[in-house]
């Protein structure tokens, strides 16, 4: 029998060296805990669409959906005409061509903002007071009536001198109106457009602090969206990177940030010839945001593109193609949501994130299930963030439609959200159900 000695294990550092270590980085551990909690696990829309608040009507979520697929059925009646169009695989052009017109007809719109700002402009305040109690109004019932997106909310004017009090007021008139109407919905977002310096935020933070208060609201109720379309929001004068600033003055508020394809592109000189998600500018913006967001919990979206599918077939069809290569283009570098401008621009929102989600299905159920059997049976050889990366592309499939529950039998459903960073179906929202 073989023998096994006994070793005996000797140390250098005093039994005392690791509490005085702990003692010493008590605020670094706080600080990491407060500063970097991590992604909230929730869904996350596709994407948002903005409506000018003279134009939201009650039935713009479903109008959406209608002229979605009155573009579809005139400019590509089929799966393989579609796919043609979009230079997708045959096998992939049929089921994402139906989970598509599924989608337009059941939640044709994930996320919709009532916009009060550069979609609305300068109006006599009597007709914006009007505008914002009639949105609050709108949106209370969509709710009450099941046919709500299940993110909706303003754009309200920024917090500069010259618009600083309308913004503000409308801001008051809306979130008024909805707890007159019975309170502020789950899906409400806010937005705050135009963002240059933290303390624009701060006084965000301060609205929502007082109108909690005098509605009696939880701490923390009231939550937003900054959106980045100045300079300054990315590069202060001070030569300092300013997102994580803005991200620190919103004191746990801030949700997302948002990209401005249009007034950043102008603001460093662009020619409007050359305004796109995909310009240099827009890619340095968005990688500053994007390492300045990572592991805080607030989330990113692209803009979007100008060049609408309106007009002759072959037209539409060009603008489909680009419109199609640029989100998948943001999906590839993990913009998860962008923003749509028309009705017939929602085909192929669909088209790029649910052929981007198929596509990765087969490659992360193996990984993940031989993540966690413990084994390298697919081939690589995946660390706990990977694994939780997987997890996650699996989740956002299944949220937007792209993928059945049906379709992953394991690793189990209740593995992928435990591995992703996720308590369970309770936090999803909307139908999501083909």
């Amino acid at each position: 029998m073989e023998e096994h000695q006994q070793h005996t294990i000797t140390t250098t550092f005093a039994p005392a060296l690791p509490a005085r270590i702990a003692a010493s980085l008590v605020h670094v551990d706080a600080e990491l805990a407060r500063r970097y909690p991590g992604d909230p696990g929730t869904r996350q829309p596709v994407h948002t669409v903005y409506v000018p608040a003279d134009a939201f009507a009650a039935g713009t979520v479903r109008s959406w959906g209608d002229q979605a697929l009155a573009a579809l059925d005139e400019h590509a009646p089929d799966a393989g005409t579609f796919g043609n169009i979009l230079r997708m695989p045959a096998a992939l052009a049929a089921p994402v061509y139906e989970r598509i017109r599924a989608k337009l007809r059941r939640e044709p719109v994930e996320d919709l903002r009532i916009d009060f700002e550069d979609g609305y402009g300068p109006r006599p305040d009597a007709e914006e007071d009007a505008a914002a109690a009639r949105a609050a109004r709108l949106v209370a019932e969509a709710y009450e009536q099941g046919t709500a997106a299940p993110y909706m909310g303003i754009r309200m004017k920024c917090l500069e001198a010259p618009v600083r009090d309308r913004g503000i007021r409308t801001l008051d008139i809306f979130l008024t109106g909805l707890m007159e109407a019975g309170g502020l919905p789950d899906g409400l977002v806010l937005t705050l457009p135009k963002v240059t310096y933290p303390e624009q935020v701060a006084a965000m933070v301060q609205l929502a602090e007082e109108f909690e208060k005098a509605r009696g609201l939880a701490v923390g109720r009231l939550r937003f969206e900054i959106q980045i379309e100045t300079t300054q929001a990315v590069l202060g004068a001070d030569g300092r990177a300013t997102v994580a600033r803005l991200i620190e003055a919103g004191g746990g508020r801030v949700t997302s940030l948002h990209y401005g394809t249009f007034d950043y592109s102008a603001a460093c000189g662009v020619s409007p010839a050359h305004q796109s998600p995909d310009h240099p500018v827009a890619d340095h913006a968005k990688a500053v945001m994007q390492v300045a967001a990572a592991g805080t919990g607030v989330r990113l979206s692209d803009g979007s593109t100008n060049v609408l599918p309106v007009g002759t077939t072959e037209r539409v069809h060009e603008a489909w193609r680009l419109h199609h290569r640029l989100v998948r283009r943001s999906l590839a570098r993990a913009y998860h949501q962008g923003w749509d401008m028309h009705p017939a621009h929602l085909p192929t929102r669909y088209a790029a994130v649910y052929s981007f989600y198929r596509e990765g299905v087969e490659q992360a159920v193996s990984r993940l299930a031989a993540y966690v059997a413990g084994s390298t049976g697919a081939g690589v050889l995946d660390e706990p963030a990977t694994a939780r990366a997987l997890g996650s592309h699996l989740l956002r499939g299944r949220d937007c439609g792209a993928i059945d529950e049906s379709e992953v039998a394991a690793p189990a459903w209740a593995d992928i959200e435990r591995l992703a960073g996720r308590a369970g179906p309770a936090g999803r929202s909307g139908d999501l159900s083909i």
